[in-house]
């Protein structure tokens, strides 16, 4: 009897996951049809755009814009990307730039020698510090923004390279369409041949950039701003009916973007306006990256969804909403299918009836699993890489596989969590194919052992199922025992030349990094004098900044 009532549960689990993955995956399959319908007229009216506002202007009549660089403990590539916003070809007295740092190490010390020596190139260039992280990241923007004397604000993570010429083509689409509160460029990678985990994850960002974010904006749906290398409309963050920057979930930047189409302004997206960024490195980097954007975007949908479905949005904008922001919990759907797939032969062994079902089940997941491998592929073509993408999808379906129990976990603390620390991205400043180690570490935690464990049990799956003829489904079993074993493997705490683990160095400073002037350590306290909304006023040499 109890094993009766256990199979008919791991039954309605496999039709649950089944019915829920099929659904994202056909999703993708829409969002694909919908790019395709649009992106040639787009891409030629934008340029068109660009082109006739930038004949009409020739001259320094252009409005002004606020570079925000929001920084927290970034010392490999604040300078990086303080430099390559210097070097945006805009008009000096119409362009300032805010260094929004919030960091407590030695990144303070280069942030403030740079930002001196840009200040006497003739450069607007301002530090604005708080005296603690209230909001993170949410709360030093809000900090900038009220400051700040552009019309526009253009947003960079410390990790971004902007190009010269983005805020050329990026600020006259948003002065063609006044309802546009902010317009997002397209993320292009530093070091995507660094390894097949950077390889990886480029192609999946390819998808989101070249095909999602045009089949959204193009077609009237809702989208999302994605926190950097976009340009917001800064009367739109300041509308009373949008309500501004808020830290109460993991993911400002969408929960900002979704707040403001429900008070009736839009989100645009240009698919050539490129920006450069740096790919995690490691395996923990990533994880902690995702483990923040699962989390936040539960988050924002516990806290809109309620608000889309009472409100006046059509149907097909709300349901595309609830796909978008729920999105991440296909990991938690690819996590059941996995622990209930082995247990799915014996529900199926004395049930002759259903085997017919069971097979059309596998090939609904089949036909669903497809699809990213379809949009991702073609997405790198779209960018002008040929198909080359299709070598790279084995790395993807690992990389996807390994990390669902880590996104499940995220995902379900998004569900009953409210915000949470903002843990940032450990970045190396790496370019091209040569890695390079950061002087940060992620915190790691004993979750590879439970990933060792799935790899094994999905391995086991996978033997079971080919052995009992299942061979095209023993597929996606293997790939699930393969993911989670190499994510694993590469989670686990391993000793370093010194003698701690990656961990312990976490918490131990570079031994080569700078003392700054007039300091005895290398990490000085941050300055506690700069008040909430004023620019800095440290000291480099005796010179005042």
């Amino acid at each position: 009897m109890l094993q009766a009532i256990f199979l008919w549960i791991v039954f309605a689990v496999f039709c649950v996951a089944t019915l829920a993955l099929s659904l994202y995956g056909f999703h993708l399959y829409v969002l694909l049809g919908l790019f395709l319908r649009r992106v040639r007229h787009k891409r030629k009216e934008q340029r068109e755009t660009i082109e006739a506002y930038t004949q009409k202007h020739r001259g320094d009549d252009w409005p002004t814009v606020t570079s925000q660089i929001p920084i927290y403990n970034e010392a490999d590539v604040a300078e990086r990307v303080m430099e390559a916003v210097a070097a945006i070809d805009y008009p000096a007295d119409r362009h300032e730039i805010q260094i929004l740092d919030d960091s407590d190490d030695r990144t303070c010390g280069l942030i403030d020698r740079l930002a001196h020596d840009l200040r006497r190139r003739g450069l607007d260039i301002q530090v604005v510090r708080r005296p603690d992280r209230t909001g993170y990241k949410a709360g030093a923007l809000a900090n900038g923004a009220a400051a700040a004397r552009g019309t526009y604000l253009a947003i960079f993570d410390a990790d971004f390279v902007p190009p010269p010429d983005f805020l050329r083509k990026a600020i006259p689409l948003l002065e063609a369409e006044p309802d546009l509160a902010c317009l997002q460029g397209r993320w292009e990678h530093l070091n995507r041949d660094e390894s097949w985990l950077t390889k990886a994850q480029a192609l999946g960002i390819d998808g989101h950039f070249a095909v999602e974010q045009g089949a959204r904006a193009w077609n009237g749906l809702m989208m999302n701003f994605n926190g950097t290398a976009g340009v917001w409309r800064k009367a739109a963050i300041m509308d009373p009916a949008v309500g501004g920057w808020s830290g109460d979930t993991l993911t400002e930047d969408l929960d900002l973007s979704y707040r403001a189409q429900l008070a009736g302004w839009r989100l645009g997206y240009c698919l050539d306006l490129p920006c450069p960024a740096e790919l995690p490195g490691t395996i923990d980097a990533l994880k902690s990256q995702q483990r923040r954007w699962a989390t936040g975007s539960i988050q924002v949908a516990r806290k809109l969804l309620p608000r889309i479905w009472r409100g006046r949005e059509s149907l097909a904008r709300k349901l595309e909403a609830t796909l978008h922001l729920t999105h991440y919990t296909v990991a938690l759907w690819m996590l059941l299918l996995a622990m209930v797939a082995r247990p799915m032969l014996l529900f199926f062994a004395d049930r002759g009836f259903f085997q017919d079902w069971f097979v059309l089940a596998w090939g609904i997941i089949i036909t669903a699993a497809v699809a990213p491998s379809l949009v991702y592929a073609y997405a790198r073509y779209q960018l002008g890489g040929g198909w080359s993408g299709l070598r790279t999808i084995p790395s993807m379906f690992v990389v996807g596989c390994g990390l669902c129990l880590s996104n499940s976990l995220a995902v379900i603390r998004g569900l009953f969590q409210h915000g949470g620390a903002f843990v940032r991205t450990p970045k190396s400043g790496s370019r091209g194919a040569t890695h390079v180690t950061s002087s940060y570490r992620t915190a790691r935690d004993s979750l590879w052992i439970g990933e060792i464990a799935l790899g094994v049990y999905s391995f086991s799956s996978f033997v079971i199922y080919f052995h009992a003829y299942h061979r095209v489904f023993s597929f996606f079993l293997l790939m699930y025992g393969i993911g989670f074993l190499t994510v694993g493997w590469l989670s686990r705490p391993r000793r370093t030349t010194a003698g701690l683990s990656a961990s312990d160095q976490s918490r131990v400073p570079p031994a080569t990094a700078p003392a700054i002037p007039g300091s005895a350590t290398p990490f000085p306290p941050r300055p506690e004098s700069t008040p909430p909304l004023q620019r800095s006023e440290t000291t480099f040499q005796g010179v005042e900044l």
